[in-house]
């Protein structure tokens, strides 16, 4: 299929590539779960050289996409998006079936490192919702995106557990596998290209790796300001999602089957939001001002939740942060129409590799910080100061959104 008739097909065509990601997506999440079982498995019951293992196993997979994103966006620029996106399905198929079949703790490493390597696909599936719409539909179609990609997030984890409980812990390995086999056969079969010939860009090496990606945010007038709002938009969800177990098991005692109800009940909320309302409110008080919105209310969620004295005003905090997802899909297509068509995918490697860079650093950060706070003799209240940090980080970015947030017509 030409890009004029993916163009003219964008619907069917997001439609593919939802259940191309989310597919792709549940073959990842099914695993993770698992991962520190198998690894604890593989080091024959020695629990505290397998806790070790796993932050090597995290390790094994952040960095490679660190790398890998940047360089997959950009060969999605000049091959196109289809062959680089199923490439990166089959990729993570392999992994799992590798994860399936480890006979020792390196052979997962190994494992790992290759997801890491072709998960930065998701940067080419990305700048294919950008090719294949409007520049005003882009927040709705980002926004669908997400909601596929929590889909799968939500079914992942439980259904890992079941297949887990069969008592076979390589099970949710082959599972993975089989869902991956089936996303790349899917895109073979059904995902047209979205990129022309004509609007395909040469290969520049020098720009293929983390550094060279970034300095596109400083390349492209009035996407600095935006990239920033990225930055710091990542940064306070690490704030969260790095403490969020040890903070509601130390202030509020929740159990683990507690806190799995509430993750699950704020993913549906998510889906809803994604699937219904961001685009909706983009298009009706425009991309600038569903980041403003979007950032008000995550400001508030955020002070909040660190301030929250019982477990019900924590979960009651977090409803403002739901509405607040709207900013991410307004930011992603406010930022698309800062480049060319022939960048797209260079964009999504350095919004890929920025995502992997916080995520590193982030999680180290606010755990640390977590720890600080909770130290014996400290009071409980002080145990929330990384979710207020959260809100000044969201804080500084509405700022920013109010001061570098333009909407103008797409680059050239």
């Amino acid at each position: 299929m030409s890009f004029l008739k993916a163009r003219a097909h964008g619907r069917a065509s997001l439609i593919f590539i939802a259940i191309t990601v989310g597919l792709d997506i549940l073959s990842q999440s099914i695993a993770f779960p698992i991962l520190p079982r198998l690894a604890q498995l593989l080091l024959g019951g020695d629990r505290p050289a397998a806790a070790r293992w796993v932050g090597w196993l995290e390790v094994a997979w952040v960095v490679p996409q660190f790398f890998a994103a940047p360089v997959l966006g950009m060969l999605s620029d000049r091959f196109g998006r289809r062959p680089v996106i199923i490439a990166s399905v089959f990729g993570v198929g392999a992994e799992a079936v590798m994860g399936a079949l480890a006979p020792t703790i390196w052979w997962l490493f190994a494992a790992r490192i290759l997801c890491g390597l072709t998960c930065g696909g998701m940067a080419a599936a990305m700048a294919y919702v950008a090719d294949v719409t409007a520049p005003e539909n882009r927040t709705r179609a980002f926004a669908r995106i997400n909601a596929a990609i929590w889909a799968a997030i939500v079914m992942g984890p439980a259904l890992g557990g079941l297949l887990a409980g069969t008592g076979d812990l390589r099970a949710p390995f082959w599972a993975a596998a089989v869902f991956a086999l089936a996303a790349g056969v899917y895109g073979l079969l059904v995902l047209p290209e979205s990129v022309s010939a004509e609007t395909r860009a040469p290969l520049r090496w020098s720009k293929a790796n983390p550094w060279g990606a970034l300095s596109l945010f400083l390349q492209r007038p009035g996407l600095i300001g935006l990239g920033l709002i990225q930055l710091l938009l990542r940064y306070a969800f690490y704030a969260n999602q790095s403490v969020q177990v040890l903070y509601t098991a130390f202030r509020y005692g929740w159990s683990a089957l507690v806190f799995g109800l509430f993750c699950s009940t704020l993913a549906l909320g998510n889906i809803a939001v994604q699937a219904g309302l961001a685009g909706r409110i983009a298009r009706r008080i425009g991309e600038r001002g569903a980041i403003i919105a979007g950032l008000t209310a995550q400001t508030l969620s955020f002070a909040a939740m660190g301030l929250a004295p019982t477990g019900l005003g924590y979960l009651a905090a977090n409803l403002p942060a739901l509405f607040g997802g709207i900013a991410d899909p307004a930011l992603q297509s406010l930022m698309t129409d800062k480049v060319s068509a022939d960048e797209q995918g260079r964009l999504q490697g350095a919004i890929g590799t920025l995502s992997t860079l916080v995520g590193f650093s982030g999680s180290i950060l606010f755990t640390q910080a977590f720890a600080w706070t909770v130290a014996p003799g400290r009071p409980i209240g002080w145990s929330g100061a990384v979710l207020l940090a959260g809100a000044g980080l969201t804080l500084t970015a509405w700022v920013l959104a109010v001061a570098f947030a333009r909407e103008g017509p797409p680059a050239a």
